[in-house]
């Protein structure tokens, strides 16, 4: 896991355990046990994938209009050090 990747599971986490002190299920229950956690996991899924199409629809593939952005202006996908 090189570096940007630790820094975005550490800000998932971080933003899912504040998460966690208010979350409430779609039927408005609190989460109680794993089972509640895991459902409050792929609502939250279906949130981002249901907005991801919504955006993708409304404006296009994405940044750039599809551009592939590991090679836009000479960049080669590797992190610059």
């Amino acid at each position: 896991m090189d570096m940007n990747e630790r820094q975005i599971a550490l800000s998932v986490l971080e933003s899912l355990r504040e998460d966690l002190a208010y979350a409430r299920l779609n039927n408005g229950s609190r989460i109680l046990d794993v089972a509640d956690l895991r459902q409050y996991l792929y609502e939250q899924m279906g949130r981002i994938r249901t907005t991801a199409h919504v955006t993708e629809a409304l404006f296009g593939n994405g940044i750039g209009h599809g551009q592939d952005l590991t090679h836009r202006e000479g960049h080669n996908g590797k992190a610059h050090i």
